[in-house]
């Protein structure tokens, strides 16, 4: 039978201790909520699913820089290739014919410039106990030393620093093969994508629209046709001042008599204007070198007339040309130099500047702008000094009459 009201409450009163632990028993635990295990597992999969993705991002990076530059090359390439295609050549076919054109150009470069390079380097080999001669002679003269020239070379080619350096050298030519093997496969990767980008770019176009809203594709399709104008100005204005700094360079070598004056002016031309910011300096080693070897006060008026030319392009020729082409700030194009290189490398510098004038006319685009008020602030105009406030007040009085 089971236990009444009154029977409890007089067993409480007989027993007070049982009465207390019954009341003091634990209540029975919170259940957990059903969202929490869902919300943890998925929590567990977004971790998971974001170190896998940096995983893949860190493995693929050397891709996408390729397919990066693939890119700009395309949009480089693609004027003169719709050109062709205008005209009833097959795409395909004009794409190969430009790559055709730059292979040749690049390969007759190199070839030249080794050529030069592997005959100077003979010469100096040859005259190199002659220019020590000439040192030393000048030491002793100066420094009323005693030295000798066999002295010098002996000690030189017997010098532990010549014999790692050699020993180290040896041990290193699998890495350099290695390394110039990479570097062929990376612009064989290159070429191909650049190749596959320009020839099937209409067709590349209309992929990319199919996904995308009306609006969205018209804004797809600016944003393309102005990256396609302004990498192609960049390129057409980077080979002009090419054109000017190698006929500029060359009539300076020439006058010096300075051999391979054709071949060290398509040098300058192409290294000043086609690797950012530090391009113009490693242009010009070269030929201060060859200079030095003909006669060591050419090499200084060979790097007087570098930095010369450089602040003349860099304040007259390179705003005139760039104007009408890239429209970028020289201070902008500097910045965005030295903001791409801190980000992708030397990838990033050749790439800054196109990206930059794009992303810039692009967004111009859509932003409203005003007049300017007529202020000397403004305009830079200098105000207008020495007129007191008496003046000031007849004038305007003057006027009010």
């Amino acid at each position: 039978m089971a236990p009444t009201e009154e029977t409890l409450s007089s067993d409480a009163d007989d027993n007070p201790s049982a009465a207390r632990v019954s009341s003091e028993s634990p209540q029975p635990a919170a259940r957990m909520p059903r969202w929490l295990p869902r919300a943890m597992v998925l929590a567990l999969a977004l971790v998971a699913c974001f170190r896998l993705a940096t995983w893949a991002f860190d493995q693929l990076t050397g891709l996408l820089l390729n397919i990066l530059i693939a890119f700009f090359l395309a949009l480089a390439i693609e004027p003169a290739v719709d050109r062709m295609a205008a005209r009833g050549m097959r795409r395909g076919l004009a794409t190969g014919l430009v790559f055709l054109a730059i292979l040749v150009g690049t390969a007759g470069f190199f070839t030249l410039l080794g050529s030069m390079l592997a005959d100077q380097i003979i010469t100096m080999v040859q005259d190199f106990p002659k220019y020590l001669d000439d040192v030393v002679s000048w030491i002793n003269d100066t420094f009323h030393t005693h030295l000798s020239r066999l002295e010098i070379q002996d000690s030189l080619l017997h010098s532990d620093w010549l014999q790692s350096y050699v020993k180290n050298s040896a041990d290193n030519v699998l890495d350099v093969s290695a390394q110039v093997l990479g570097g062929l496969f990376k612009t064989l990767t290159v070429t191909l994508f650049a190749f596959y980008f320009a020839a099937d770019g209409p067709r590349l176009r209309r992929a990319l629209c199919s996904v995308l809203p009306p609006t969205r594709q018209v804004e797809v399709l600016r944003a393309w046709e102005i990256a396609v104008a302004k990498t192609g100005g960049y390129i057409y204005s980077r080979g002009l001042m090419a054109l000017i700094s190698g006929v500029a360079h060359y009539i300076l070598l020439e006058a010096l008599g300075v051999p391979y004056a054709p071949a060290l002016a398509v040098w300058v031309g192409l290294i000043s204007q086609f690797i950012p910011t530090i391009g113009t300096y490693l242009a010009g080693a070269l030929p201060m070198l060859i200079a030095f070897t003909i006669e060591p006060w050419y090499a200084l008026w060979v790097l007087i007339f570098v930095v010369i030319y450089q602040q003349f392009e860099n304040y007259l020729l390179q705003p005139r040309i760039t104007a009408r082409t890239v429209d970028i700030h020289p201070a902008v194009s500097f910045g965005s130099v030295i903001a791409g290189t801190a980000l992708l490398g030397a990838v990033g510098a050749l790439i800054a500047i196109p990206a930059t004038a794009t992303l810039q006319a692009f967004l111009g685009a859509y932003i409203k702008r005003y007049d300017v008020t007529d202020d000397p602030r403004v305009h830079g105009r200098a105000r207008r000094r020495g007129v007191s406030a008496l003046a000031r007040m007849r004038a305007a009085l003057a006027r009010r009459g």
